[in-house]
């Protein structure tokens, strides 16, 4: 379709003007549940980025057969398969990390921002655009987690990825690692980005 992005602004626009997280809002659960480190924060992305990328590509490749009242089951079965994959993978080479995550990775499956895309983008334009679409949405989601995580984690902890970054004397914040941390984290870091777009416009 001749009025829909290219790939290149598909790749583009998922970074940052249509970051899944902080322009979206989608993919809030695990955003908020697994950026207690930056570790736990970069599998989920990579997990999320793996199933985005297949699932947009399959979607992509079928669209001409997708039937409008079947295309969700459709979707939901096709991301539910590549969820599966990631997850046994994650148990098989990276078992600490699975049992971590726990149940945060089966639930990649209803997690809107692949839903979202295989819906606007796969089912519409062609697959190197829907490919081109999941690494920038991934990429996106990824810097999302991983700024989150990283304030969260040296502030909580003085480290990042387990390595102490600050003096011996920083009186750790447990309250960042909690729970509440990662709500007060993710609206000072919507607030800023929103006033820095508002002051852009201005």
């Amino acid at each position: 379709m001749a009025d829909q992005p290219t790939a290149t602004e598909r790749l583009i626009q998922g970074i940052l003007p249509e970051n899944p997280v902080y322009r979206q809002l989608l993919g809030l659960c695990p955003t908020l549940a697994v950026t207690n480190s930056l570790m736990a924060a970069v599998t989920m992305a990579g997990a999320v980025g793996f199933v985005l990328l297949c699932a947009n590509v399959i979607i992509s490749l079928i669209r001409d057969l997708l039937k409008p009242h079947l295309r969700i089951v459709v979707f939901t079965l096709t991301i539910a398969t590549f969820v599966t994959i990631a997850d046994r993978l994650l148990a098989a080479y990276l078992y600490q990390m699975s049992k971590t995550l726990g149940p945060y990775i089966p639930l990649i499956i209803v997690n809107c921002i692949i839903i979202c895309r295989c819906e606007v983008v796969a089912s519409k334009q062609a697959p190197i655009v829907a490919a081109a679409d999941a690494i920038g949405q991934s990429l996106g989601f990824g810097l999302a987690l991983s700024s989150i995580a990283a304030i969260r984690e040296i502030l909580g902890t003085g480290a990042l990825f387990g390595l102490r970054v600050m003096p011996a004397l920083w009186p750790d914040w447990v309250i960042m690692v909690l729970p509440p941390g990662a709500f007060l984290t993710f609206g000072l870091l919507l607030g800023a980005i929103n006033w820095i777009t508002d002051k852009k416009k201005a």
